[in-house]
């Protein structure tokens, strides 16, 4: 065995500034995969976090899983009816304390209430639609980050004055109010309410910011002209990923429609599948092509120790000690480039998460990366792949070679 080791070192260091090369080649590769995978996985979770913190985990709303049947839907076969009018349901989830007791019984989540609503904003002869968020700021800390995001102001200050309301940045920037301005929310049963903007709040998404404010469930349930309506349950799982199977069954409990972030969040996280998929084959393909560089390497050095392979074959060498050499000299240079390309990676990881930006709709300032052992040994095992492929086919070719018509001159 150290005779072989002795002449693949002698091999991979006969021609050093070529070895080196294939060396760099591979290094290069598996620095710039890691460093792909490290910003692209690591924006991935800061997107998801983000999603997270901003919205409820799942949504229970007073929708039902199965439309009511109607009247005119009913088929006898002794009377046909026509001109009905469709039975009108009660909007908002029934006995919805009751509810979220009886969930609380068995959900590993917080639970709140919440009163959706839309309403026409006015203010300095402006109008805009927005939706109005009804909440319990006491248990709203539970199921969202909404009191880390509000930046004038607190959830507390709803209370400050009769109406109060919480504007997004963007929607405050948008029409033009300051904290204390008045404005009047029209909702669309016609119930007009004078509300006094007490703060603002930056989710990091600019459709929430641009359209949405929070006011109290008093608030919301007279622009809806019922009291004591409750439409939605916010619930903040414990284990965010498991958000659509506890969905599911609630769903199942309750009869009403329930919406984990996941279904809601579907053509996002579909599109984020979609991109690492493009990620891995564009790591795959720069590690492709670094190991065509260890293969070219080999290759050289077959063509150039012709002579010499014959003669280890004539001294007794068999095919498959020959075809070893090389292979072991294709690992040699892959795992020596990866070792240098796992450092080259975690600098150049390093250095693109100290870059620092200035974005209006990002609270960060950094580029968000993910350092993980999973993406140096994925890398790794990729580049220790590819070199052994590459070695195989000079590996192969050296162990063919006829030692006889070698040293007889004929090739």
């Amino acid at each position: 065995m150290k005779l072989i080791l002795a002449i693949v070192w002698t091999h991979i260091t006969y021609r050093i500034h070529q070895t080196l090369v294939g060396v760099a080649g591979v290094a290069i590769g598996v620095g710039f995969s890691i460093m792909m995978a490290a910003l692209m996985e690591g924006s991935q979770n800061d997107f998801i976090s983000t999603l997270l913190d901003a919205l409820p985990h799942i949504s229970l709303t007073d929708e039902r899983r199965e439309p009511t049947p109607q009247p005119a839907d009913l088929l006898y076969t002794a009377a046909e009816i026509h001109g009905l009018t469709p039975a009108v349901r009660r909007p908002g989830i029934k006995n919805p304390m009751a509810t979220i007791a009886s969930l609380q019984t068995w959900v590993a989540a917080a639970l709140t209430p919440s009163v959706q609503s839309k309403a026409m904003m006015r203010y300095a002869g402006r109008n805009l639609t927005i939706s109005v968020i009804g909440i319990d700021p006491h248990t709203e800390s539970s199921v969202s980050n909404l009191a880390t995001h509000v930046r004038e102001g607190s959830l507390t200050s709803l209370y400050r004055a009769s109406n109060a309301i919480l504007l997004g940045d963007g929607l405050a920037r948008k029409i033009g109010t300051r904290v204390n301005s008045k404005v009047t929310l029209v909702s669309a049963r016609g119930i007009t309410v004078t509300a006094t903007v007490v703060g603002t709040f930056h989710s990091g998404f600019r459709a929430t910011d641009a359209t949405t404010g929070y006011v109290l469930l008093r608030t919301a349930q007279t622009l809806e002209n019922q009291i004591g309506i409750v439409n939605e349950i916010r619930v903040r799982a414990r284990e965010p990923m498991e958000a659509r199977l506890i969905s599911e069954r609630i769903g199942e409990q309750t009869g009403y429609k329930s919406i984990s972030w996941q279904e809601a969040q579907e053509d996002l996280l579909s599109a984020i599948t979609i991109r690492n998929v493009l990620m891995y084959t564009i790591v795959g393909a720069i590690l492709l092509v670094a190991s065509l560089g260890t293969y070219s390497i080999l290759s050289t050095i077959t063509r150039e120790k012709t002579r010499d392979i014959a003669i280890m074959k004539s001294l007794g060498f068999t095919e498959r000690t020959v075809k070893a050499i090389f292979m072991i000299a294709a690992m040699t240079i892959g795992l020596f480039g990866a070792v240098l390309g796992c450092g080259f990676g975690y600098l150049l990881t390093r250095g693109m998460a100290s870059l620092e930006f200035n974005d209006s709709f990002s609270d960060h300032n950094h580029l968000p990366v993910l350092y993980s052992v999973t993406h140096y040994t994925i890398a790794t095992s990729v580049a220790l792949t590819t070199s052994l492929v590459a070695g195989y086919f000079p590996a192969r070719a050296a162990a063919e070679v006829n030692p006889v018509d070698i040293i007889r001159g004929a090739t």
